[in-house]
């Protein structure tokens, strides 16, 4: 399958997350205006921790919008339920540790390490105030799971599966903020 564009359907799937199996993402769009499918690396991953984080911070802003949110990692269901026992996430995590749905939306893995770093200074910088923010919040490495070169990405679709917005990354920072996303949202829900 070609990677997504606006205008193409949401293939459709079945999912596990941290505490449910077989979920159909056609049954999990129904009802919503506008889903979104976040796509990160995995639990342990220090930045995928804290997109998770502010992600859950900012989910009500979200739902304001007539938006949910799924987050797909390669995490197996233990680590997630391990990971965020102490954290209140109001939003699935995708278990995707056969890393079939990366394979089918075509979300690729970064050839190297060097491939997956950013090198435009603003991106450089970007991934620098990111850093900063995860030490400042304490978060540690955890587990390493799955592919450790995966690039992020995400999905808009609305209740019908239609894309309304599809970006791949093509390093580790090339990735809306959630104030990005939200005037995304925005945007879609005026047209």
């Amino acid at each position: 399958m070609p990677r997504l564009k606006v205008g193409d359907k949401l293939p459709r799937f079945t999912f596990n997350t941290a505490y449910r199996n077989g979920v159909g993402i056609y049954d999990s769009i129904a009802g919503h205006p506008l889903t979104l499918l976040w796509v990160l690396r995995y639990i342990g991953c220090t930045t995928c921790r804290y997109d998770v984080h502010v992600l859950s911070q900012r989910y009500e802003e979200f739902r304001r919008l007539g938006a949910q949110l799924f987050v797909v990692m390669q995490s197996e269901p233990q680590t997630v339920r391990e990971d965020l026992k102490d954290a209140a996430i109001p939003f699935d995590i995708i278990c995707d540790t056969d890393m079939e749905l990366y394979e089918l939306l075509e979300v690729r893995a970064a050839p190297s390490k060097e491939a997956r770093t950013p090198t435009d200074p603003v991106q450089v910088e970007k991934l620098a105030e990111k850093k900063r923010k995860i030490k400042e919040l304490g978060f540690v490495h955890g587990k390493y799971e799955g592919n450790e070169q995966q690039l992020p990405a995400l999905f808009i679709v609305d209740e019908e599966g239609t894309v309304r917005y599809a970006h791949y990354a093509v390093n580790s920072i090339d990735m809306p903020t959630a104030d990005e996303a939200l005037k995304l949202l925005s945007l879609l829900r005026q047209e």
